[in-house]
């Protein structure tokens, strides 16, 4: 009897491995600063408080907060993700830059050429943030290691059915390749919406 139930363990866990399930994280919007950019809003030398590590190694939530000013609107309370970046990157939804008046490119993170410009507040004062703002593209972080073991290679792109109770398919999901990477899938909330996500929620390569 042990021995049956330790085949069907088996059985499943290989269909899991064959059928590519990997976690699906749901990002909001989030800043990452220049450090001339937490100079200017926090003072000359001022570093970040760090106060959760999140899923990819190296990143953190720091407990700053910001506001993204934008044409028609202000979005409040915008988390600050670290460490501090070479160019400040402002990663919004499609519904965000809808409300705030602009038209944010969807790219890959790092991807800020001719992207939209918002101004950026915080402690009584503003920073313009130029070419700085996108619609983050969804992608899957994984290691060479994971790369290999899917048969995947960086910015390649691949199909991801969501399981979840409202079940549904994402086109043109970009694999992003890096040694220091977890395994995950990333979304934005409209994406999250969209196909009900909840924590624990998985996707499948097709």
């Amino acid at each position: 009897m042990v021995d049956t139930l330790e085949l069907i363990v088996e059985k499943v866990l290989r269909k899991i491995e064959e059928a590519k399930y990997i976690p699906i994280e749901a990002s909001a919007r989030h800043v990452h600063l220049s450090q001339e950019h937490v100079d200017s809003l926090f003072g000359k030398g001022y570093e970040l408080e760090k106060i959760r590590e999140l899923s990819q190694p190296g990143e953190y939530l720091c407990k700053e907060r910001l506001d993204i000013i934008g044409p028609k609107s202000v979005l409040r309370n915008v988390a600050i993700l670290g460490p501090v970046r070479g160019s400040t990157q402002v990663e919004i939804s499609r519904t965000d830059s809808i409300a705030l008046g602009v038209n944010a490119p969807l790219r890959l993170s790092g991807d800020l050429e001719d992207s939209e410009t918002l101004f950026i507040s915080c402690c009584r004062k503003v920073i313009e943030a130029g070419s700085s703002t996108i619609v983050a593209k969804r992608h899957i972080h994984m290691t060479p290691e994971d790369g290999i073991r899917y048969g995947l290679s960086d910015k390649q792109i691949v199909r991801v059915r969501v399981h979840s109770v409202r079940p549904l398919v994402f086109e043109d999901v970009i694999i992003r390749i890096t040694e220091k990477s977890r395994l995950a899938i990333h979304i934005d909330h409209d994406e999250a919406n969209a196909c009900g996500f909840v924590e624990g929620a998985m996707g499948e390569i097709i």
